[in-house]
């Protein structure tokens, strides 16, 4: 069992700088990872399809240095749907254990998938509404005391709302 640090960003700006913040504090691109919804139809964010980690740098050349460089650094990016629920972009080890069949089409609800995640009811639906008003979810997997007192305060510093951590079973990849 590890535990996992959760945080909630306001927009995708301040997600990328808490990104980048892990990344800067020596936390590994597999044990971050971020949720959000996918507003491509809007233009407000473009993305690769299915894409993974060596191909994320191709994501700059999309939507700016910024988001291509701190976002393309995780495990892998990609869109996934939830049945009933719509499109997301998700990175990191999220990725991998929102997009298992089982997970998705069983629960019919972001709800359901991020219980599935591990992380507890009562906070999956606080971070089912937030994610679905157009925030970004922020997951840390972490191994110590002092790693997830450190993920904490580079959330609180951030000013990321809802922060959390649970014990969770390990995200196979």
């Amino acid at each position: 069992m590890t535990k996992a640090v959760f945080g909630i960003a306001q927009s995708i700006d301040q997600a990328e700088a808490i990104v980048n913040e892990l990344k800067t504090a020596g936390f590994s691109n597999n044990d971050v990872s971020v949720l959000f919804p996918d507003k491509s139809t809007t233009r407000d964010f473009a993305h690769e399809k299915h894409t993974k980690a060596p191909e994320g740098a191709a994501i700059g050349g999309t939507v700016g240095l910024g988001t291509g460089a701190v976002l393309g650094w995780l495990a892998g990016i990609g869109s996934l749907a939830i049945p009933g629920v719509g499109p997301f972009i998700a990175a990191g080890p999220i990725m991998g254990a929102l997009s298992g069949a089982a997970v998705g089409a069983a629960t019919g609800s972001l709800t359901g998938a991020l219980i599935g995640v591990g992380i507890p009811e009562y906070e999956a639906k606080r971070y089912e509404e937030k994610i679905r008003g157009g925030n970004a979810l922020i997951s840390v997997h972490t191994e110590s005391s002092e790693e997830r007192d450190r993920a904490k305060e580079i959330f609180e510093r951030a000013h990321a709302e809802d922060i959390s951590s649970t014990e969770e079973e390990s995200v196979k990849t």
